[in-house]
């Protein structure tokens, strides 16, 4: 039965040299002769995968993993043994900030990452991405600046072509000096990557207003009381919690600009330590996981997806970018989820 591990940090080292020793002649002086350095290092760290050296599969953190996911975990572990021929075992980051110490310190070679958790590990060197999960379809989603229609701004969103009408800049400089409704402070779509957007097209904005969850903006909008425009995911206004109390809420709240999709969804990334060939025969892994339904259950119940494609780091630079351009500490973003 596979193991859960809660620490792994066992690495053992060799190294060789050459040593002098010195040899007493007949009738002559002593002469150093130079031993010949070892041809192998019986202490060298086994082979990546090997029994003695698995690679570390991390659950989703959690501080206290419920017994389901752990079961999942085991069982994808064997799966992907089974596929790989490499020795995996599993470990239980409590939290994302030991999952990215994790990474960084070699305690981890496989793990799903937030998109904030990818930008710190990528940013480090100590991972690549294999693959991005998807959501009806897509593996990035956008944003969108919304305001009340009978506000003094103007829209630059074309609802019909579903296309924006103008840049960035030109967009969102009329909110310079404005007042945000954002929805908290490490959402991607509700704050960071429409600052950043800001920022880049450099508009300052007043402090912002955090509601607590993006249908609370829509209200806010709507209300037309609290602040000047508001930053939600597309489409927020057809929330569920907001069709009984707000039915006319798409024509009284407006979109003036739609943030491009540039905000992925979690990623399965892998020790960039890992050999190259190893991280195909991982990624050729996992897609032949997401066909079994065994695999698939497996994936749902430890990181809750259910599709996947492979991915290449290129596909993040965009919000990488942002995220910076945003001015906010990204390490902040991940221990305060």
């Amino acid at each position: 039965m596979k193991k859960l591990l809660l620490l792994f940090a066992v690495t053992i080292f060799g190294c060789a040299f050459p040593v002098n020793v010195t040899v007493d002649t007949p009738g002559g002086t002593p002469t150093s002769t130079a031993t010949a350095a070892p041809t192998s290092t019986p202490f060298a760290t086994p082979q990546p995968g090997s029994d003695k050296n698995p690679l570390i599969l991390a659950l989703a953190p959690s501080p206290r993993p419920p017994q389901e996911m752990i079961d999942a975990g085991s069982a994808l572990a064997a799966q992907l043994e089974a596929l790989t021929g490499y020795a995996i075992v599993t470990i239980a980051p409590a939290s994302e900030a030991a999952l990215v110490d994790a990474l960084g310190r070699g305690n981890a070679h496989i793990a799903v990452l937030s998109p904030f958790a990818y930008a710190i590990t990528y940013e480090k060197g100590d991972v690549t991405v294999a693959l991005a999960s998807l959501r009806n379809g897509q593996v990035m989603y956008g944003a969108q600046i919304i305001v009340n229609r009978e506000s003094e701004f103007t829209s630059y969103y074309d609802p019909t072509r579903g296309e924006n009408t103008a840049d960035a800049e030109t967009a969102l400089i009329q909110f310079k000096d404005k007042k945000p409704c954002w929805s908290d402070p490490v959402s991607p779509s509700g704050y960071v990557i429409p600052l950043g957007f800001l920022n880049q097209a450099k508009v300052p904005v007043r402090s912002g207003a955090f509601l607590e969850g993006q249908p609370n903006v829509v209200r806010a909008v709507y209300a037309d009381d609290i602040c000047d425009f508001g930053a939600t995911y597309i489409d927020a206004r057809r929330s569920p919690t907001l069709e009984a109390s707000y039915p006319d809420v798409m024509e009284k709240v407006l979109v003036i600009w739609r943030i491009p999709a540039v905000i992925p969804y979690e990623n399965i990334s892998l020790a960039s330590s890992l050999p190259i060939e190893m991280r195909r025969v991982l990624l050729r892994a996992f897609v032949d996981v997401m066909i079994t339904p065994e695999g698939r259950s497996s994936m749902q119940k430890i990181y809750g997806i259910e599709a996947l494609q492979p991915a290449e780091d290129g596909m993040y630079d965009a919000f990488r970018e942002l995220t910076e351009t945003s001015g906010l500490e990204v390490e902040f973003l991940l221990a305060n989820p």
